[in-house]
Formats: structure tokens, sequence, C-alpha cells
């Protein structure tokens, strides 16, 4: 199998964070009124980052929205000092089923200090929306919220990386070895491009903070996150007359829906396995017997093992057709593997809760995931180091067209976390598992 790697459990993970949560914590300093004031300074400056990037839709196949802004990230980031490429990740793709012919590039920049440490800051600037629908969702403010298209996932994870690099400069903070940088343009679609990338990176830097954003209703980061996987099933029937001659076709569209209907119920939520029938299609014609169907699931695991789980489940119940003479196909693949909690990310979480208590706040540092999988987990696919998600805003609505926001009220707080952690992992701070 592609994922190729010992995981922690979720039940272990659980467990070596409640003991790191009662253990005595690592001294830290109170509330660094510098990197404070700087994260007020930059507060406003974020939310003018955040209407640029959202005023550039950058959908995962529009090369051209996608080229846009990587330019506009690229500029940002040759601005603070940073040395700036843009990669063709083409040429390592890996092929799925809905993989297009080419995708965007990423922007990866490098960050040079004075220290040995070597830290990787990932977001990515693709969205899941199509051409034109931002016109229907402008950025805006209104009270604590700031909205529009991929506001939280992710372009406010792409500011947050912005303003975190601009205190740390005008902080004169350099005590890292080497700040990268990088933002992919395909991770909405599994990140077929840039997976081998964010792979060996993650094995190359000491930690990884991922800025996907944290949830709106828990300010949290996150040790673990859902593998996904995809069902794509396809039934093949035989065509005839819809009005004359019925009875002479096979109709796939009756035996799709009965495939469908009869994995429904698949998915179990002790286990944090997944199966969802999200796309259909079918026919040629109103008046033809339709004779090819298809469909796909979304799948979600929280264990490696769980993708021969949800395979092996689906294919028992398709051998039971409702129609006999119609052909039944399934194609699964396993697109993003599951993040787990190593020992390294666990202490990196409760050195993160001690920093953010800092400003009398209480962090979540979540082991179990909700579901949602992310680029983190490439970056954790082949080694033991530090790599926690969630850095990021706290944001709601992603996915959605007409609900996407972030909390304005949570972004001094994160660029402060963000800030300070990077300066404490730099300086030694953080105590190794």
């Amino acid at each position: 199998m592609y994922f190729k790697r010992l995981l922690f459990s979720a039940a272990l993970a659980s467990t070596l964070l409640t003991a790191a949560l009662v253990s005595p914590e690592h001294a830290l300093a109170q509330t660094q009124e510098p990197v404070l004031a700087a994260a007020q300074h930059e507060k406003a400056p974020l939310l003018d980052t955040l209407k640029d990037l959202v005023s550039i839709e950058s959908g995962s196949r529009d090369l051209d929205g996608l080229d846009r802004l990587a330019d506009l990230i690229a500029s940002r980031l040759k601005a603070l000092g940073g040395e700036v490429e843009l990669v063709d990740v083409n040429a390592d793709i890996y092929r799925m089923e809905d993989t297009p012919e080419r995708v965007g590039q990423a922007v990866r920049a490098t960050f040079k200090g004075t220290g040995a440490r070597k830290i990787l800051l990932i977001a990515h600037m693709d969205t899941v929306y199509l051409k034109g629908m931002a016109a229907k969702q402008p950025f805006r403010v209104e009270g604590d919220k700031a909205y529009g298209l991929a506001i939280a996932d992710d372009k406010q994870g792409i500011a947050v990386i912005l303003h975190t690099l601009a205190m740390l400069k005008s902080l004169g903070i350099r005590d890292y070895g080497t700040i990268t940088v990088l933002i992919n343009a395909d991770e909405e679609i599994s990140s077929p491009g840039s997976r081998k990338l964010l792979s060996r990176l993650g094995t190359e830097h000491d930690v990884t903070m991922s800025f996907e954003a944290s949830q709106a209703e828990s300010d949290k980061v996150a040790l673990a996150t859902a593998g996904i996987g995809s069902v794509t099933l396809r039934v093949k029937g035989k065509a005839s007359h819809a009005g004359s001659a019925p009875h002479l076709g096979v109709n796939a569209l009756y035996e799709l829906a009965h495939q469908v209907l009869q994995t429904k119920d698949l998915s179990r939520p002790d286990t944090g396995l997944k199966l969802n029938w999200t796309l259909a299609r079918a026919g040629q014609n109103r008046n033809v017997i339709p004779p090819e169907a298809e469909a796909q699931a979304d799948a979600r695991v929280l264990r490696v093992a769980g993708y021969d789980e949800i395979e092996k489940a689906v294919r028992e119940r398709i051998s039971n057709k409702l129609l006999p003479e119609a052909k039944v196909e399934m194609l699964f693949e396993p697109r993003r593997p599951p993040l787990e909690a190593s020992p390294a990310s666990l202490a990196l979480a409760k050195h993160a809760q001690a920093i953010y208590r800092d400003l009398g706040k209480e962090l979540v540092a979540d082991a179990v995931a909700e579901g949602g999988g992310t680029d983190a987990a490439f970056a954790a696919l082949e080694t033991q180091n530090a790599v926690v998600e969630r850095f990021g805003v706290q944001g709601f609505g992603a996915h959605s067209n007409d609900a996407e926001y972030i909390l304005v009220d949570n972004i001094e707080p994160r660029l402060y976390l963000a800030t300070r952690l990077i300066t404490d992992i730099s300086r030694g701070r953080v105590p190794k598992p």
C-alpha cells in the first residue's frame, strides 16, 4: 500500500496527551509584551492581506487564477526576505481517478537564520470553488467575522504565515536555522503533485506547523487528521427505447440506486470510519434506458487499516445485485493518509498550550481526528518529528458558498502563538519527548 508508516493509535495518543497535560510544565516566560504588541499591529494588515487573497479566485483546476495567486504570495515572501521559487510539481504527479492533466505551481520560500533548528510552515492556495462564485460572497467584515470564499480554507493560513514572518522580522528574531514555507496549489484534490515534496520536506525539518483553520466552536490545534479515500462504482447495463421497449434494456440507473442504498450504512462512528455517497450520474437521453451509471463516495478513516476494512465491506455488499444482467465494477483509492499523534507532536502541542495560557486562554490539543484530512499527514508520513495541524485562525463554513468566515478576534492570539512557538523551538525551549 502507498502509505507505509508505523502510526500510533488514537488511544495511545490520547493517553500520552493526558499524561503530558498533568506533568510539570516546562518553564515559560510570561506574556512577552513586544510579541503581543507586534500581533496587535499586524491584525489590520492581515485583514488587508486576506482581502487580496480572497479576491483572486483559485480553484484547484483554475491554473490562471492559481498562477496569479502564486505570484502575489511569492512577491510577499520576497519582500519579507525569503529566497523564493515557484515549484512545478507535475513531474512527480500521483495519478488518481480525478487528477487533472496539470496542477498549479507551489510557492517555496526559505529564510535563513543564525541557529540550527529547521521549521516547516505549510498552507494551501487552492479552493473547492468554481470560477465566478466569488462575486456572490466578496470579502467583507461584519462584527467579529470576516467573510469570503476560501477565507477559512485556507487563505487565512497563508495570511497567518505571512504576518508571522513579518512579526519575526520586525522583532529581529533570527534564532532559527531555517524556516521553509510551502504553499501548494493542489491540496483540495488530494495533493497529487505536491505530496512527495511535502513528505520529503517533513523529514528534513525538525517541526512542521500546518495552518489549516481551527474550528469556530473550539480554539484548538490538531495532532490527528483523517485519512481520505474514494469509492467509485461503475454500472454497465443495456440501452433500449424507454417508451416502446424498456423491457429489452438493463437499467444501469436502477442498479446504481440499489448499490448506493445497500452501502449507505457502512459508516462506523465508534471507529471513525465514514462512507458517504456524494456524486452520481447516469443515462444519455430522457427516452433511453440508461446503459451506464456511476457514483462516487467519500471515505474517511483514522487508521491505515481502515482502508482495507471499508474496501472489503463495499465489495461484499455490491456482490448482491438488483439486476443480474448488470455489471458492477468498483475502484477504491486511498487518497490521503491519516495523521496520528507522535510523542514529538504531543510535546509541541503541550508547549503551545502553555504559550496560550500566557494570554489567559486555553488551547485544545485534539489527539482524535474530526474527519477532515490535510497535508500535515503527508509531512508526517516518513518521520516521527513533530507535525501539528490547525495553527490557523478559527473559522467556519469551509466548502460552503454562502457562510465561510473567520473570527477576527482570534487573529492576534494565533499570531502570538505562532511567533512565540517558532521562537521557542528555535531557542531549544520545547522539551523533547
